[in-house]
């Protein structure tokens, strides 16, 4: 029988609040990418066949001034999510990174997240299972695939005006 591996781990880091402090840079890394891709390396290398998912971010495709550090694990983890896929290509392990954008948790709480954009957990878990039977392994939320569309294409200045 398949299985199925799912990483969802997320620790935000304001970056004023991390400006100069190595040691929450270092945890906000440890838990967004190394934590994840350790894990999800090793049950790729064990599952034999299923799915390895990871859920990434938007921030990582495109990095937002209030919490850059996140965006680079983020980017650190889909990056290394396109190796692995590439290493089990052909095999009947499959990989899927999840780019949920804003989701609201306990951690966005209090968070100024753009409404029509933001997604519940269980809207992301439902996006998942719908991804693993299309055999989708890069997977943004209907809402941000128009959005990441065009920030892909909007000059630096006017991303840095609208403070995406």
């Amino acid at each position: 029988m398949p299985g199925i591996v799912v990483s969802v781990a997320g620790l935000l880091g304001d970056q004023a609040a991390t400006r100069g402090d190595s040691e929450r840079i270092s945890q906000i890394i440890a838990v967004n990418f190394t934590g994840p891709a350790v894990v999800l390396e090793a049950a790729a290398a064990r599952i034999g066949s299923g799915w390895v998912i990871g859920i990434s971010s938007v921030s990582g495709d495109r990095g937002r001034a209030s919490n850059y550090w996140y965006g680079a694990a983020k980017a650190g983890l889909s990056t290394m999510l396109s190796g692995l896929r590439q290493r089990y290509a052909g095999s009947n392990v499959r990989v899927m990174v999840v780019k949920p954008g804003f989701v609201a948790t306990r951690m966005t709480r209090g968070m100024k997240l753009i409404g029509p954009l933001t997604n519940t957990p269980e809207e992301i878990a439902a996006l998942v299972c719908k991804a693993m039977d299309r055999g989708r392994e890069v997977v943004y939320p209907f809402r941000w695939k128009l959005v990441m569309l065009v920030l892909r294409t909007v000059p630096e200045w006017i991303y840095r005006r609208l403070k995406l």
